[in-house]
C-alpha cells in the first residue's frame, strides 16, 4: 500500500507515506489498494462524463453518485473492503454505460472520439483478487519512479483537494442541492487528473480552480442547510450528560440527525451530538427537539475512549471513524452512507429503528452531571447581523484584531499550540473558530467586548463560508482589500477537507495564513516554498513569536 493523504501519515528518514500492511488510521493494505483502484476507475468515469457534455450526454445518476464514491475514500471513512469493491464495480458499470451513450451520440453528430486517457481505458475484472492486483497500476503516486517529486506532490494536492470538494458536494446533495455545471467542473478536473498531467504551472493553476469550485459548493451546502433547518442562531449547549437512555450522533450529516430526532421523539431517549455535529444545536429546526440535550465528547481522535464510555447507541454519519474494536463498542455502533467498518451494522435508508432498539437495550446514563454551557451558532446570518456592532467597536478602538483559529484536530502534542494561542491572544481581540480544532479551547472562558463574545463558534469546517462572508463585509465597510483587515487565519491541517478549504482561501486571494502543526507529507520543500511565495503561507512557530509578528504587521 501507499497512502499519504492525511497528517497521520508515517514519515521516516527513508521515506514518506503509510506503506506497510496497515496505515496509521487502521486502514489495511487491502483497503488502501482497493481505494486506489476505485479512484482511478472514477477518473475513467469522469472522462466519459466530461466528454459526454460535448455531445449533450448528461447522466444525472452518475453525476450525483461519483462524488459520493470519491468521498468514501477520504481519511477515516470506509474501512470495509467489500464496500470498496462494490463502489468499484458500480464505477466500472457506470463508465461502460456512459461510454455507450457517448459513442452513440457521437455517431449521430459525427463527433470524433479523442484518444482515451489511461484512466478511461482502465477496466475492472470481476474477480476480487484480480482487482487488487491492479493496485500498482492505479496507485495515486503512479509514475513516481520517473516523474519529479514536485509533479507527484502537486497531483496529490489537486487529487486530495478535489476529494475534499467531493465530500462537500455529497453533503450538499443530501440536502437536495445539486448543480449540473458544478458536476461538470468536477468531472472535467477528475478526468484531467486521470491523464497524469506533468506541467507544474498547469497543476498549480488547477489547484486554484478546485478552490474556486469548492467555494461554489460551500455556498450550495450553506443554502441546503439553511433552507432545510433555518439559519443558525447563537445557542447554548450543555456539554455534560443527563440521566437516561441515549443515542450519540457523530460525523457531519445534519439530515441524519434530524431523522433520528424525529424517530426518537416521545421514546424517552436523549440525543447527543459529537464532534462536527455540535453546530446542529444552533439550527431552529433541530434545536426545537427538547430531547436534543447536549454535546458529548470532543474531537475525533478521542472517540475510542469517549465512545467506549458512552452507555448508548452510536451513529457515525460520515467521516472521522476510528477502529471501534479498540474500545469494544462495535456492537453499539451503526454506520451510514459511505461509512463502513467490517462487522459493524450498516444502515441504508432513513429507518433508525435498529439504533433506537439498541439505545433502549443499553443502561444509559445513571445520573445527571452538573451542566456546563457553551455557545455555538455564529453562522452567516448571525455574523452579518452583528457586523455593524463589530465595525463600531473596531472604529472605537475596542477591537484590535480578529483571529480565525480552527481546522482539523489530531493527536499530536504540538497541537497544544492552538490552545495556547487562543489563551494568549490579546483581550481586545475576537476569535472565530470552526471545525473540530475548536475542541482544543471551546470550553474556556473568553468573556466579551462590550457585549460581543470574544469566541465566536462559526460551525463545521464547511462554515468557513460564513467567516469568508464576514471578512468580505468588513472589507467593504472599511473600503480596503481583504488582506488589509486586522484578520489572521491560524489553521490546523489534517485531512482532505482541510486541504480544499485552504485552496479555497488561496483562490479567493487571502494571504498570510498560518498553518500547522506540520505540512502534509506530499508537499515537498519546493512546493512549500512556492506556496509561501505565491500565497504568503506561513508555518506556525511558537505562540509568543507568532503573535508578536502578527500584531506588529
Amino acid at each position: 500500500m501507499f497512502c499519504i493523504q492525511c497528517e497521520q501519515t508515517i514519515q521516516t528518514p527513508v521515506g514518506k507515506g503509510c506503506s506497510y500492511t496497515q496505515g496509521m488510521c487502521g486502514k489495511t493494505a487491502e483497503v488502501s489498494d482497493l481505494q486506489d483502484v476505485l479512484v482511478y476507475s472514477l477518473q475513467g468515469v469522469s472522462f466519459w462524463a466530461d466528454l459526454g457534455r460535448t455531445v449533450n450526454v448528461i447522466d444525472t445518476e452518475v453525476d450525483e453518485w461519483a462524488p459520493k464514491a470519491f468521498f468514501s475514500t477520504l481519511t477515516n471513512v470506509n474501512f470495509d473492503p467489500a464496500r470498496v469493491i462494490e463502489f468499484a464495480q458500480q464505477s466500472n458499470a457506470f463508465k461502460q454505460r456512459l461510454e455507450e451513450k457517448v459513442r452513440a451520440a457521437a455517431l449521430v453528430t459525427n463527433f470524433e472520439i479523442p484518444v482515451l486517457s489511461p484512466a478511461a481505458q482502465f477496466d475492472l475484472p470481476s474477480d476480487e483478487q484480480a482487482i487488487i492486483e491492479l493496485a500498482p497500476q492505479a496507485a495515486v503516486n503512479r509514475g513516481h519512479e520517473s516523474e519529479h517529486e514536485d509533479v507527484i506532490g502537486l497531483r496529490l494536492l489537486c487529487l486530495y483537494g478535489l476529494k475534499g470538494a467531493a465530500a462537500y458536494l455529497e453533503h450538499a446533495r443530501v440536502l437536495s442541492q445539486t448543480d449540473t455545471e458544478v458536476f461538470g467542473e468536477y468531472h472535467k478536473i477528475m478526468a484531467w487528473l486521470g491523464t497524469d498531467p506533468t506541467d507544474l504551472k498547469a497543476l498549480l493553476d488547477m489547484s486554484m480552480k478546485i478552490g474556486l469550485v469548492n467555494y461554489r459548493i460551500m455556498e450550495m451546502l450553506d443554502k441546503g442547510e439553511t433552507d432545510t433547518f433555518g439559519h443558525p442562531e447563537p445557542s447554548q449547549v450543555n456539554v455534560k450528560t443527563i440521566k437516561g437512555k441515549a443515542i450519540l450522533v457523530s460525523g457531519h450529516d445534519l439530515h441524519d440527525l434530524e431523522k433520528i430526532l424525529q424517530q426518537t421523539e416521545g421514546k424517552g431517549i436523549n440525543v447527543y451530538t459529537n464532534g462536527e455535529m455540535l453546530p446542529g444545536h444552533s439550527y431552529p429546526e433541530l434545536k426545537k427537539y427538547s430531547h436534543l440535550v447536549g454535546n458529548y465528547g470532543s474531537a475525533w481522535q478521542n472517540q475510542q475512549k469517549e465512545f467506549a464510555n458512552f452507555p448508548g447507541a452510536i451513529v457515525m454519519t460520515s467521516n472521522c471513524l476510528l477502529n471501534p474494536n479498540v474500545g469494544q463498542y462495535a456492537d453499539r455502533l451503526f454506520t451510514r452512507s459511505i461509512v463502513g467498518w467490517p462487522g459493524v451494522a450498516h444502515l441504508e435508508g432513513d429507518d433508525f429503528s435498529a439504533v433506537i432498539d439498541c439505545a433502549l437495550a443499553q443502561e444509559g446514563f445513571k445520573h445527571d452531571e452538573i451542566e456546563q454551557m457553551i455557545t455555538v451558532g455564529f453562522g452567516r446570518n448571525a455574523l452579518m447581523a452583528a457586523a455593524p456592532a463589530v465595525v463600531e467597536q473596531v472604529k472605537e478602538g475596542n477591537i484590535s484584531h480578529f483571529f480565525l483559529v480552527g481546522g482539523c484536530d489530531g493527536d499530536k502534542a504540538e497541537r497544544s499550540y492552538y490552545t495556547d494561542f487562543t489563551a494568549q491572544a490579546p483581550q481586545d481581540s475576537v476569535i472565530l473558530t470552526l471545525a473540530c480544532g475548536k475542541f482544543r479551547f471551546n470550553k474556556g472562558e473568553f468573556g466579551d467586548i462590550n457585549g460581543i463574545p470574544r469566541l465566536l463558534d462559526v460551525g463545521q469546517c464547511n462554515d468557513a463560508y460564513s467567516a469568508i462572508q464576514l471578512a468580505i463585509a468588513l472589507s467593504k465597510e472599511f473600503d480596503c482589500d481583504i488582506n488589509e483587515l486586522p484578520l489572521t487565519l491560524v489553521l490546523s491541517w489534517f485531512e482532505q477537507k482541510a486541504i480544499v478549504i485552504l485552496l479555497t482561501l488561496f483562490a479567493l486571494g487571502l494571504k498570510g495564513i498560518y498553518t500547522g502543526p506540520t505540512a502534509p507529507a506530499f508537499l515537498t520543500d519546493n512546493l512549500l516554498a512556492i506556496m509561501q511565495e505565491e500565497f504568503d503561507m506561513r508555518s506556525i512557530g511558537n505562540v509568543e513569536d507568532d503573535l508578536k509578528s502578527i500584531l506588529a504587521a
